[in-house]
C-alpha cells in the first residue's frame, strides 16, 4: 500500500468506476487519465481516485474534477487524454463534456441526462 505525499496536489480527479460507468469503458478512461498524467509528468500536482456509483449512470462514464467541482460526463479515454491537457495542465475546462460545476451551489447544463431528485429532509431532523 502507498501513502502519497500530497501537498503539491492541486487536482484531484474522481473516476466513477461504477457498473454503469465500467460497461462505458470506466477501466479505459481511468487508464488513459492516468498515462497521460504520468507521460506529462504532473503525477505531483494531480491526484486520481476510482470511485463507486456517482449517481449519473445514464451519462456515464463520469469524471470529476475537484477543487473546481466539475463533472464531466460520457468520458471515453481520448477525452480522458484531452481532460489531463486542457483542464487539469491548461486551466480550459472541455466544455462540450461539462455536466455540472459547483460554485456554492450545483449549476447544471441541458446537456445530460434529467435526472431524480433527492428527498429533502423533513423539520426537526
Amino acid at each position: 500500500m502507498a501513502t502519497w505525499n500530497l501537498s503539491g496536489t492541486r487536482h484531484h480527479v474522481l473516476i466513477c468506476n461504477g457498473g454503469s460507468c465500467m460497461r462505458k469503458q470506466g477501466e479505459e478512461v481511468t487508464q488513459a487519465i492516468r498515462e497521460e498524467i504520468a507521460q506529462q509528468q504532473a503525477d505531483a500536482i494531480v491526484h486520481t481516485t476510482r470511485t463507486r456509483c456517482n449517481g449519473r449512470c445514464e451519462d456515464a462514464c463520469i469524471v470529476i474534477v475537484y477543487p473546481e467541482g466539475v463533472w464531466y460526463k460520457e468520458m471515453t479515454p481520448e477525452l480522458g487524454r484531452e481532460l489531463v491537457k486542457e483542464h487539469l495542465l491548461g486551466g480550459r475546462p472541455i466544455r462540450e463534456q461539462v455536466l455540472y460545476t459547483y460554485q456554492e451551489e450545483f449549476g447544471g447544463t441541458t446537456r445530460g441526462a434529467e435526472g431524480t431528485n433527492k428527498q429533502q429532509p423533513s423539520a426537526g431532523r
